[in-house]
This record gives structure tokens, sequence and C-alpha cells, in this order.
């Protein structure tokens, strides 16, 4: 020990080794971020990763492709992130994970724009011919998939962002063809007139997953068919009564249906007309509500006695096809839920009508168009319409108003509330309507089973993230009808098949259409076309014979075959078949991820990926669905221009997206919060490390038992963040990054080896190894990060290796799983709760102003201190062992340097032996 100095006054602040880095506390993110995405961009980084990884154990995610319409919104976001965090996690475990992205660019909404765009120019888009109108179709998604891919390479998604797939290429349309026309060969292709979901707003059938429910208010109506013949005697002159909330359809009705097990009443009301009615019993009194009267029975009829019953139209008056006597058929849908007990059958209009009427010899009408209006030529109504127009429907309105004259009429009113189908494109409400269509059969035996069986045995070998996906698409593919893949619009993949004209059947001959998928490679869709049809039929086959189909495919057929042009075609050579990962929004179970698995059960007998990832949607701060009505929407591009791309990422990774969840300024400032923590733990271990280098490295068999404590703890969260990344459990893994950093590392660690930090000498063997475990703790945090905070990482790992490649290079850090000690674990917990009970009492003491520091008091426990120095790991001047748990303010004077209160000082401001050994070492 050298000698005190004479001054005990002396300034020491030169002699302490306080942390040393360049790298700022204020992130400043807005403005660093977009010139660190442009040093990746001028080496290539994609390319670079990929020559990496060439070899190495393949992670393929395949992209479900976004719409090519609009700016990016938040669920884009959370969902290019989710993405992007798979891919980098995976990339960092060693393997090749190649992420190219798609869009999906044909379809109604891009129609639908650019009809918007010739309605302000007053152009009718029919008369504009096909192939220009497509051309500005293709225009319109072009413009979208380039602005897009712009917002999304912002926030600091690695992906091969100069090579994206998209529908519209004249590969993919090509491969979509291809794919449509093996359904074809292999007989898994039907057209027939069935009911489906119609826009006639949009003039195009609908599939399922492009229908929302929204509740309305609908006319109700309460219509009398008299009963002209039936096996029973009482009813004839009497009257059938229907309730239907869909006035529209009684200019179409063809039948009226019954429960066979249902009881009825001949009733008449209080107030006699003259006129009787049936009713199922159990609606007696809401039908006589509805009529203003109470109603009287008279007789009780059983269903099935109602077989051989007719009826007629309330307009039979106009003659023809409403003159025609309407049979009473039993339905097992009938029941007593509401209405009346008895069904009106439209056959056009409804899946059940459609069925019963078939089943009885009754086909379809086809009386209302693709615009919703009646056909010009129907005795009634023609050429008038649209059947979704609230007046058209009302209780004043030319249905009701016809219907009352004819006097059957008996209540109506327009008080109905009820959930009804829309577009979620157009927003306007949708019809059923029967209309001739291609379909693809879900139960059609087949040698390898029908689609539907094939497809739940898929569903039961997949994995499902989280489980309860699995039980939502069962459901869904359990009680799906047949899927309708024809739409009546033009921008689109068409249905690239000929249709013999005498017997109705689709031509199938591969070498017509060989050249066919030959053609659309050349052309794209603007192939199809009349000029280049008999071309395609070859000499075997003259066109006059064949009608060309000009409907297209619906639009998730196509994204449903991109894993066939993706991972199949060798476009992308990275990439295998089949993926190991979808990742979507849940909606998705009745979108992609189900056309996916139907276009790929059909033509390859298996789903296209072995598992799927769901998340849910993003809501506003109080959980309410964002509307730009509501003005709670948040726009990440704003997002980012104030707070960075990471901020954005972090929250992303931090909320359970696996259910729906929240954003908002107060959310975001919590999240801020978090990042400034991260920050400052990359920042103090920087300047710590300040001057480091491998001669400095302590064995980890030397260390003092609080470093190999937390070395263990490292250990132990490797290993969990390696089952949250298997489990894709990024909220987990964020959560235990931060936990660590926050409460070990900070609050703990760090804030107990300060004081070895600053004063022991640069060769003490203690400092050695705290340094030793820091630079540990370093080389792992910043892996761990560099998933998350993709652009923080790289700045913190340039700032202390300035001339070494990209941290994203770098694959997971190399922690010794022999490190995890169990019972140097359980004593050190035990430690930290003494620590955590040092601190609430000494406290008080602070808050009271009776001490400045911890540094002042003298603590007294009842504990075994074993060989651990607590005066060190509490902060304090001494411990003591004692009966009772107590602090008191020492008479210990300071240590001029260290500021340690300890009994060696002689005097506040002189050094204590181990300063003085220091500086009188320098």
């Amino acid at each position: 020990m050298t000698e005190t100095p004479d001054s005990p006054k002396q300034d020491y602040r030169d002699s302490v080794f306080l942390p040393k880095t360049d790298f700022p506390m204020k992130a400043g993110l807005p403005q660093k971020e977009p010139g660190i995405l442009k040093r990746w961009q001028a080496q290539d980084f994609y390319a670079e990763l990929r020559n990496r990884r060439r070899g190495r154990e393949k992670f393929i995610l395949h992209d479900g492709p976004p719409y090519a319409n609009g700016d990016m919104h938040i669920g884009h976001a959370l969902n290019h992130i989710l993405k992007d965090m798979v891919v980098r996690t995976q990339t960092l475990l060693g393997k090749d994970a190649p992420y190219v992205p798609g869009w999906d660019c044909h379809g109604l909404p891009i129609e639908w724009k650019v009809e918007e765009q010739y309605r302000k120019k007053k152009r009718n888009k029919d008369e504009v011919p096909a192939q220009e109108f497509r051309a500005e179709c293709r225009a319109y998604a072009q413009n979208w998939v380039d602005t897009q891919r712009e917002q999304l390479k912002r926030l600091g998604i690695n992906a091969d962002w100069d090579n994206p797939y998209l529908t519209m290429d004249f590969q993919a349309e090509a491969t979509i063809v291809s794919e449509l026309l093996k359904f074809a060969e292999s007989g898994q292709l039907y057209r027939g007139a069935k009911p489906v979901m119609w826009s006639p707003v949009e003039k195009t059938a609908l599939a399922e997953a492009e229908i929302e429910y929204e509740d309305i208010t609908s006319t109700q109506i309460d219509v009398a068919f008299e009963i002209i013949e039936s096996p029973i005697d009482a009813l004839k002159g009497a009257y059938a009564v229907i309730w239907t909330t869909t006035p529209w359809t009684i200019p179409v009705n063809q039948a009226i249906a019954y429960g066979p097990d249902v009881e009825y009443r001949i009733c008449r009301k209080r107030q006699d007309d003259g006129r009787q009615y049936i009713v199922g019993l159990e609606l007696l009194g809401a039908f006589g509500a509805r009529l203003g009267d109470e109603l009287v029975p008279l007789k009780a009829i059983k269903g099935s006695d109602l077989a051989g019953t007719m009826v007629r139209h309330p307009m039979h008056a106009l003659g023809g096809f409403f003159a025609k006597p309407r049979p009473m058929l039993a339905g097992d849908f009938v029941t007593t839920d509401s209405g009346t007990g008895l069904v009106h059958m439209a056959p056009d209009h409804g899946e059940d009508d459609f069925d019963l009427c078939k089943a009885n010899g009754i086909e379809p009408l086809f009386a209302v168009e693709g615009d919703g209006k009646y056909r010009a030529d129907w005795l009634w109504l023609g050429g008038e319409g649209s059947v979704i127009n609230p007046k058209f429907n009302a209780p004043d309105g030319p249905i009701c108003a016809a219907l009352h004259e004819a006097g059957g009429l008996l209540a109506a009113s327009a008080d109905y509330k009820h959930s009804y189908p829309h577009s979620w494109r157009s927003k306007a409400k949708v019809i059923y309507r029967c209309t001739p269509q291609w379909f693809v059969p879900m139960d059609k035996a087949s040698a390898d089973g029908a689609l539907r069986e094939k497809a739940m045995t898929a569903i039961s070998q997949t994995r499902w993230v989280p489980e309860k996906g699995q039980n939502r698409i069962t459901a869904m593919v359990e009680g799906r009808p047949d899927w309708v893949l024809s739409r009546q619009r033009a921008w689109g993949v068409p249905i690239t098949l000929f249709v013999d004209r005498k017997s109705g059947q689709y031509l199938c001959d591969a070498g017509v259409n060989a050249r066919i998928i030959a053609g659309v490679r050349e052309m794209g869709v603007d192939a199809w076309s009349d000029e280049r049809a008999q071309a395609y039929l070859g000499s075997d086959y003259a066109l006059a014979d064949y009608e060309r189909v000009t409907d297209i495919l619906d639009v998730w057929f196509d994204s449903g075959c991109t894993h066939a042009f993706v991972l199949e075609s060798g476009r992308w050579p990275d990439l295998s078949w089949p993926a190991d990962l979808y990742l979507e929004g849940s909606d998705q179970h009745r979108g992609w991820f189900q056309s996916s698995l139907l276009q790929s059960c059909g033509t390859r007998g298996r789903a296209p990926y072995n598992a799927v990832l769901t998340h849910g949607f993003t809501m506003d701060q109080k959980g309410m669905k964002m509307s730009k009505s509501l003005g709670n929407t948040i726009n990440p591009l704003d997002l980012m221009r104030d707070n960075g791309a990471d901020i954005l990422r972090l929250w992303a990774l931090t909320v359970d997206f696996t259910e729906d969840h929240r954003i908002g300024k107060e959310i975001l400032a919590g999240v801020s919060d978090q990042y400034r923590k991260l920050r400052n733990t990359f920042r103090y271990l920087l300047g710590a490390l300040d001057g480091f280098s491998d001669a400095e490295k302590v064995a980890v068999t030397d260390m003092p038992e609080l470093e190999r404590y937390m070395l263990h703890l490292l250990a132990d969260m490797d290993a969990k963040l390696k089952t949250a990344v298997n489990d894709f459990d990024f909220n987990s893994y964020v959560r235990l990054l931060t936990e660590f950093c926050n409460e070990d590392l900070s609050a703990f660690f760090f804030d107990i080896r300060k004081d070895c930090l600053y004063c022991d000498a640069a060769t003490d063997p203690k400092r050695m190894a705290y340094r030793t475990v820091l630079d540990t703790l370093f080389h792992a945090l910043v892996r761990y990060a560099a998933p998350v905070l993709v652009f923080t990482s790289e700045e913190v790992w340039q700032t202390r290796f300035p001339d070494a490649d990209s941290v994203h290079f770098s694959e997971w850090p190399d922690v010794n799983a022999g490190w995890i000690d169990a019972k140097l674990s359980e004593n050190w917990l035990s430690i930290r709760g003494s620590r955590m009970l040092a601190n609430e009492v000494i406290e008080p003491m602070r808050r009271n102003k009776e001490i400045g520091s911890s540094l002042e008091v003298e603590y007294s426990y009842n504990g075994d201190p074993g060989e651990v120095d607590l005066a060190e790991i509490f902060i304090v001047s001494a411990v003591h062992h004692g009966r009772e748990t107590s602090a008191v303010k020492t008479t210990n004077h300071k240590c001029g340097r260290c500021w340690r209160h300890l009994p060696q000082v002689v005097e506040d401001g002189a050094l204590c032996g181990r300063c003085a050994d220091v500086v009188g070492g320098e």
C-alpha cells in the first residue's frame, strides 16, 4: 500500500475509470435509420446474406401477398415486422431463411379504382377495349407495388425487394392458368347454376372471404298465398302465410316450404275479415301482433299433412309465370324460431330454396340481372330495381304497393333489425343470386379422396400457432360449400376453358392446354382472346363448336396458387416447397390459408405449408376498431417519421399479437421508455468495455461468484429465448430480453459492480472478470436484440467494431449451457431477496434526508453472509450480523475517490487502502 497523499481535499476524478463511448443517449432514429438503410442497400445486404448462408438448413416463410391498393397501414406494418422477426431469428440460428415478398395484383378493388377514375372523366368502362382497360389496371397495381415496397423497406424488413413476386407477372399468370387446368384435367371442375353471393354494385360473384356482416334494418312483410288445392278440405280457400325480410324475392317465388314435424293451425282474426290463415302454432302470437289483432285457432294441422297442397301467387292476375300454381314442399330446414312457420321459396336467391326446388324439378328463373334489376321482359317490375335499394323494398315501395293492391299483403313494417352480408370492398349489400358459375366440388369422390377429406387431413397434419387456429379453419372447411371460382369482371386471370356447345362439357386436351399456357406466358392475361382462340384449339377442333369462357378467376385462387409459382418455379432458387410457415392475420383462415390449402390439396394432395402462424388485429388505445370516420387510425408512416422504425418494431413484438391488440400515444410512450432503457444498457456496455481486449479475459473458473451467477442467468435466458423462437413467441422473447437488461443488469449487476469498474485497478482480477462478463453479455445481447431493433443493434455494433461486418451477418451467440448452476442460483436468489429488503429499510432514510446515499449506511440483519461481501452487494458502508434488521447512519469517513465510508479512512476526503494503491500505482 502506498502512502496516502498529504491533501485529503485532492481531486481524484481523473484517476477514476469512467465509461467512455461515442454512442449517444439520444437515439435520433428518424435521422439515423435512413442512412443505415442506404448502407445496407449499397452493399446488397440481402444477396450477401444469402451467399453466407448457402448450404445451411433451410427455413422457408412464404409471404402472403398484400393487395396492391393504397398506402401501407398499421396492419401491413405489424404483419411484415412479424415476418421479418421470424426470418431474422431463424437466420440468427444459422439457417438459410430467404424472404421473397409479393403482391396480389388482380381483382375487383383495383378494377373498381380504375372505374372510379373513368367516372370522374365521364368515361364508360364498357366502351373501353378490354386490353386497354387491363393495361390501366396493371399500371395502377404497379404504382402501388412500388409505393408499398418503399414503405415496407423503411421498416427495416430484409427481403428480396428487387425481385418480388407479383400475381400479374406473365409467368405467374401462366402458372395460375396451369394450376386451374390441373383441376380441369382431374375432373375437379364443373359449371352449374347455383345461388352464390353476388354484389349488384360490383356486378360479380363474391367469395365468403370477401363478405363482411353489418347490422341493418329491413322491411319485414307477411304475404298471403291462397290455397287452391289440398287433400285437407278445410284448407281450400284458406291462405298460407309467409314472412320475409327480402320483399324483392316475392316476384320470383316458385313454392312454399313447410316443416313436416311442425304443428300448424288454421286460424282467423278476432275481427273476422272472412279469411282463414295457416300459421305455425308457436308463431300465432307474433303473427297476430304484426297484424294488430288476436288470432283465433280453428283447426290443428300437422306439417306432413300439407303434402300435395297448391297455392297461387298473390300477383296471379298478371298471368304467365305468376298464374302457375305453386306447390307446398316439405323442408327440413323450416323452423318456428321466427316468421310464420312457412317459408316462401325463390330458388334463384337462396341455398335451401335452390336445393329443395331442384329436388322437386323446379329450376331457377334468372329474373334478376347482374346490376340488381329485374329483366326487362319480366311481367312484374321488369327493368326496375335495384333489389338492394331500401326504398324499393319499403312498405310504401313498388313491391309492397302492388301486393297490397292485389290483397296479398297482410303486414309490412320497416323495423326488422338483423345482421346482413355486405361486400367488404364496396360496403354495399349483397344478394344470393343464381347464375351459371364455375365450381370446384368439395365432396366429389376420387381415387385419393374428396377435396374436403384431403383438406381436413392436411389441417390435422399442420402445426397451428396459436392452436385455436386449427379449430377455426376446421369448422370453416368442414361446413363450406363448393368453391365458386368464377367472377364476371375484366381484371384477372381468365378461366381458360372451351365448352362444347352441344354437350356443355369443357374441352380437356393436353395439347390445347399446353398452347394456352404458353400463350399466357408470352402475353399474360391478354392472350386469352377471340383472335387467338382457334390457334389454341389447333386443327383438331373448330371454334364454331365451342364457347370460349369469358369469366375470370376468383383472386383467392390466384393467391392460393402463389406457392406454385414462387416456391416451385425455380425463379427464386433459394426457395423450396412446401413452406415451413405461412403467417397472416386470423381473417385468412377463411381467405389465403384456406384457398392455398384447397388449391394445394386439389393438385398435390397436401397443404403447401407445414405450420401456420396467425395474428390478431390492431385496435386503438381503447380497444376500438380503427376507422377513418372515428379519427382513431394510426399511420405507421407518421410513426416512423416521428419516432423511428425501431420503436414501431418494438411495439409490434411486445404486444400479444396472437390476439387483438392495441396501439396509441400512451402505449407508444411506454414502448419508447422501454426502448430508452435498452439503449442505455447498450450505452453502458459500450462505455464500460472501452479499451477491452482479449488479453484482459478471465477464465470462468477464476471469476467471483457474482460474475458466475450472471453467466448462469445468461445461459438460462439463452435457452428460453431459443424456445421462444421455436414457438414464435416473440412477446416472451422481448420480455425476457428487456427484463434481463433492466432487472438483472441495470438494477443489479451494473449497480453493484460500478464501484469495481470505476475504482479498482485496471489489472485487478475482479475488475477484469467483470469486464470479461460484460464482453460476453455485449456479444450475446446485441445479437438477441438484432432481429427486434434492427437499426439500433447495427448502430451499437458499428460503434464498437466500426470496421466489422454487419451484426446481422452474425449467428446465435455462443453461450455455454454448462454455465447453468442451480445451487449458485439458489444462493444468489436469497442474496437478492436480502438486498431488496435492505433497500426497503434504507429508502425511508433517504426520503427523510437522513442520508444522501446508501453508502452512508451500516446495515444489520440476521442472515448468513457466507463468503460474499454483502456491503458491496447492498452498496452500504458495512453489514453486521444481528438479531433484527436495522439501518443506521455510519460514523465512518468517506473516501475521497470511491466515496465509500470505511473504518480505514482517517477523515473525509482521504483515501481508502484500495484507492491509495491505485492512485499510487499510476
